[in-house]
């Protein structure tokens, strides 16, 4: 078994908390991706289920054993680590094996767990190569080999694949996606590279200053984020965040008026302030309007910057009557991003009708940041959903 349970995990240094009341409950032969900015306390949590560094509190079972106070070679984990750290002077052989040796592995199983990790990770042939003779790639192979060779009941992966160039990276992402496939076991990755986590996990836990936000699928914390953190972070552009109040029957911010019907969101009442969160792939120009599922009515706005992307245009949105968005971060700018088809007919200064898809708006408590609604109804949708079902009854 390779369950993994964490239970209160707390990890202190002085005046600092890196990880605060950690909990998370892996099951056996999952793919975990832990992920969120840089001294989010990702890592420390990795280590700390490694054991190479001791939990200030809290406990840490693998399997049916607490590990809480082993060391790491009793633990039955492998790392592979962002720094691929190969022996220089050892060929290929000598470095996947360097473990088994150390614990006095007979030869002929070492030459068997070799060669079958050279040929789960595809270095059949390269054995005796240095590793000076290799590309990049090829080394990071040569490093989770050297783990799969320990047969852990836990691999623990620290951005193995950050030092790689891009294409590399897409490539390795693959190659781990197949070697989980093939081995079957539990891997818990790390990584600030949503991309990596998006595309690779059964589950990924968003961590932010220490504590975690949410643990689930990726499209669920795509779609259904916890809390304005996780809606901001997951998404690539980001997430538009717009302060706006409740009115009678709409939502009300600088610029744009949102039809909805608020009885429909537990706790809204008229008057209060929320964060309407909205994706840029959410908003259409008015033209293409038909492509949402509930678009509201047109929003005049003016063109701003446009970024060409290849397969798709930023392009930076302002109230007709806003200021320039100027420099910053996209969600401090007084617009709006949106996501267009690369052979849309809209230039920079323009002025432009869009429409958002009200179903996939979000809310979140502009106090806790917490989630209120994911997706919105209007307010006729919604007298006329009750008369439906009233006619059902009847």
């Amino acid at each position: 078994m390779a369950r993994v349970k964490l239970t209160d995990v707390v990890k202190e240094y002085d005046d600092v908390t890196a990880v605060n009341e950690m909990n998370l409950d892996l099951q056996d032969g999952e793919f975990i991706t832990l992920v969120g900015p840089s001294g989010c306390g990702k890592s420390t949590t990795l280590e700390t289920i490694a054991g190479l560094t001791k939990p200030t509190s809290g406990e840490i079972r693998i399997g049916d054993r607490e590990v809480t106070n082993l060391p790491p070679k009793d633990r039955g984990i492998a790392m592979v680590f962002q720094n691929i750290a190969l022996f220089p002077h050892m060929d290929v052989y000598d470095n996947i094996s360097f473990g088994l040796r150390l614990r006095d592995f007979p030869k002929a199983e070492i030459d068997e767990r070799v060669e079958e990790a050279a040929e789960i990770v595809q270095l059949e042939g390269m054995l005796d190569r240095m590793p000076d003779e290799m590309s990049g790639g090829q080394r990071q192979r040569v490093a989770i080999a050297r783990a799969i060779v320990r047969e852990p009941d836990v691999f623990l992966m620290d951005e193995p694949l950050a030092n790689l160039d891009a294409k590399l990276r897409v490539n390795m992402r693959t190659e781990l996606q197949r070697l989980h496939k093939k081995l079957d076991t539990t891997i818990i990755y790390v990584t600030h590279n949503q991309a990596e986590a998006m595309t690779m996990s059964d589950r990924i836990a968003v961590l932010n200053k220490g504590e975690l936000q949410q643990i689930a699928p990726p499209l669920t914390c795509y779609n259904e984020p916890a809390n304005r953190f996780v809606a901001g972070f997951i998404g690539s552009p980001s997430m538009n965040f717009v302060r706006s109040t409740v009115a009678d029957g709409a939502l009300e911010a600088e610029g744009y008026s949102v039809a909805f019907d608020a009885t429909a969101v537990d706790g809204l009442g008229r008057g209060d302030s929320v964060e309407m969160g909205v994706r840029p792939e959410d908003i259409y120009l008015a033209d293409n309007s038909t492509e949402a599922v509930d678009p509201t009515d047109p929003i005049a706005v003016e063109t701003d910057v446009l970024e060409p992307m290849g397969d798709e245009i930023f392009v930076y949105l302002k109230p007709i009557s806003g200021e320039e968005s100027g420099m910053g971060d996209a969600e401090e700018r007084a617009g709006l991003l949106m996501s267009v088809d690369p052979d849309s007919d809209v230039s920079e200064d323009q002025s432009v009708e869009v429409v958002i898809d009200r179903g996939r708006l979000h809310l979140f408590d502009v106090a806790s940041g917490d989630a209120l609604s994911h997706g919105l109804v209007r307010e006729a949708e919604a007298s006329t959903d009750a008369d439906r079902g009233d006619a059902q009854v009847d």
